[in-house]
């Protein structure tokens, strides 16, 4: 068998059957076209859901008439001339087998007219090899492309097209998606002699807001986040949905790079990351994102159609993705958040703000002041009380089961508030009490629990632990060890340096005027403590760099919290020790968390271990309680 070079026809007919897959490539090919010529107005007008002709009017620059031949020709194209404009492509058409490829397939008729040519002309050519007839024509600046009868020479493909019903709803989806990337220009689409879209051009935001509504619904708009992050040539801005707003199917996921429609794996990938377990397995997000880069750092010529791309970094335009769409919904939550907190009244405890931690949604109200009040306070708010009771223990640590009963009045004890009538009358009757029950060993509690002669029985509400010693039951309260056991980590690391890690995408948050004032001050102490960042006018705040011992925590959540502890300090040198410690401080969760803070505490020669236990440690009269309830019973 001998090889053969094909025959133009057969080739481009070859290639139309990549190019050319239903009239909505059709329509897709012919308006990127009428983009790329500078149009700002186009009409599409369709008949018989393109089975019998596709129309596209539009007011660009024009062909001149020697080119009209050569502009349907295969492989020719103004968009490019040589391999280095191959390499960083900014138009949307850049093959030139577009017009080649559906003049091959159907009857195809291309009139234009230059601004400065007299004259319009047409060419028009039917399938055959390459002829092309043309003849002056009545026209006004711009070009229309006539495609009628496509697919007429091939039966084949032809009787694998759709309902008229079912190709129109594609091509309108096309539209649909070409609209949103270009805002600015004036859309028409009729079909069968009616106007069914009609797209006009926005440039204020109200415009923009009306036209996301007219596409994506109401609906959308009412639930979108806009955002707009920049970071190292990467520019990602749009808008996204918030997770309650997730779909079924994925309708409304509109990406776009350079301008051009995607449906690109990578992206795809880092958007639905970025969202993580906010969404269900089987729903999808909603969202129409812009992704701008250099021309020379993505590859747009990977795909016949153009749908899929190749960057040159591919994980770090994935990260950043992920990271603007991430820290965009979590300020949107944390917005949501502060709102329904407004006007809200809540008792904080002594070390509220310190101990909860700052990136759970149900936090207390964080503009309460954070100075700690005196450690014999016992104002636990009730919202406290609830969350630490989801993270509390049952464990117990007896050597021996305790029986049915002994367990349930533990239980019923641990779970009823405090009760004035269970504690000594004052802590003096309580170390007393204490001392005498032990006269063999004449030291304070504190230093007995040290040891290993004690046993905690059970993590309780508000911040508290039942500790048993002796045969006695103490009840403590653990956020004043848990916060001087993170002052004396601090003070290892300050000791040191304080590691700093940029972002990977720096967070703006806005200020008001005092607080801006107040990070100008000291903006050379939060360089020195790891916090690099930028003021920006209108009381806008770029942070760029932040500490290693934070990047756990939600970055504008503890930047805020921190910028409150900070400013409640009169002196000029500020306590970034103190200050780190506070918002590193969370409740205890476990046992053997808080056995293990006793340890370090204990064997620190940088406090008074017994004095602090004392102060923290309150007697309960077991014996009196469980009367009360045999009694009771």
């Amino acid at each position: 068998m001998t090889i053969a070079i094909l025959p133009p026809r057969l080739a481009n007919q070859i290639a139309a059957g990549e190019v050319v897959e239903r009239p909505a490539s059709v329509v897709k090919e012919l308006v990127e076209n009428s983009i790329d010529a500078g149009a700002n107005k186009i009409v599409i007008d369709i008949e018989q859901g393109g089975h019998k002709r596709i129309r596209i009017i539009d007011n660009g620059k024009g062909i001149y008439q020697d080119q009209l031949s050569l502009a349907l020709s295969r492989h020719a194209t103004s968009k490019i001339k040589d391999l280095d404009d191959l390499e960083s492509i900014s138009s949307l058409g850049f093959r030139g087998e577009a017009l080649a490829s559906i003049s091959s397939v159907s009857r195809l008729t291309l009139t234009s007219k230059p601004a400065d040519q007299e004259t319009a002309w047409r060419a028009m050519a039917t399938g055959r090899e390459m002829e092309v007839d043309i003849q002056p024509a009545a026209h006004p600046d711009g070009t229309t492309i006539d495609v009628e009868d496509l697919f007429f020479n091939t039966p084949a493909r032809r009787k694998f097209l759709r309902t008229h019903k079912t190709e129109f709803s594609h091509i309108d989806e096309v539209i649909r998606r070409i609209a949103l990337s270009k805002l600015d220009i004036i859309f028409t689409l009729n079909h069968n002699g009616k106007t069914v879209r009609q797209y006009r051009g926005a440039t204020t935001d109200k415009q923009v807001e009306k036209r996301l509504a007219s596409i994506c619904s109401q609906a959308f708009v009412d639930n979108a986040i806009a955002i707009d992050f920049e970071h190292q040539g990467l520019h990602l801005f749009g808008w996204v949905a918030n997770p309650n707003f997730s779909r079924n199917q994925n309708d409304l996921c509109y990406s776009y790079v350079n301008g051009r429609m995607m449906r690109d794996k990578l992206i795809n990938h880092a958007i639905r990351q970025a969202y993580g377990e906010r969404l269900t397995h089987d729903s999808y997000p909603a969202f129409v994102l812009f992704l701008n880069l250099d021309f020379d750092q993505v590859d747009v010529n990977v795909h016949p159609a153009k749908h899929e791309v190749r960057f040159h970094h591919a994980r770090f335009v994935h990260d950043f993705i992920v990271s603007a769409i991430s820290q965009s919904l979590q300020q949107d939550i944390l917005t949501e958040h502060d709102s329904e907190q407004a006007g809200q009244t809540t008792t904080l405890d002594e070390h509220s703000d310190y101990r909860q931690p700052l990136r759970l949604q149900n936090a207390d109200d964080q503009t309460a002041p954070v100075t700690p009040q005196s450690s014999t306070e016992t104002n636990y708010s009730a919202a406290s009380s609830q969350r630490f009771s989801r993270q509390s223990s049952s464990q117990r640590h007896f050597s021996d089961k305790p029986g049915k009963q002994a367990l349930a009045n533990y239980d019923k004890l641990l779970s009823t508030d405090i009760n004035p009538n269970l504690i000594r009358e004052s802590e003096n009757t309580a170390k007393q009490s204490s001392r005498e029950t032990s006269q063999v060993m004449p030291v304070s509690f504190g230093e007995d629990l040290a040891s290993a002669d004690y046993q905690v029985v059970k993590l309780g509400p508000k911040n508290t632990a039942v500790v048993l010693h002796q045969d006695t039951l103490f009840l403590l309260k653990t956020a004043p060890l848990n916060l001087q056991y993170q002052r004396l980590k601090m003070a290892r690391i300050l000791a040191e340096e304080v590691v700093s890690q940029p972002l990977l995408l720096p967070v703006a948050i806005n200020l008001d005027n005092d607080v801006i004032n107040f990070i100008g001050k000291h903006q050379q102490q939060f360089s020195d403590h790891g916090i690099e960042l930028d003021i920006k006018p209108r009381g806008k705040c770029i942070i760029r760099q932040y500490p290693a011992l934070l990047r756990e925590q939600d970055i504008q959540s503890s930047f805020t919290q921190l910028l409150k502890i900070l400013q409640q300090q009169s002196t000029t040198e500020l306590n970034w020790l103190d200050c780190f410690a506070q918002l590193l401080c969370q409740p205890v969760a476990t046992v053997a968390e808080l056995q293990s803070i006793v340890k370090v505490l204990h064997d620190s020669t940088n406090l008074d271990f017994f004095a602090l236990f004392d102060l923290n440690c309150i007697e309960l009269d077991l014996t009196s309680y469980l009367l009360q309830l045999e009694l009771a019973e």
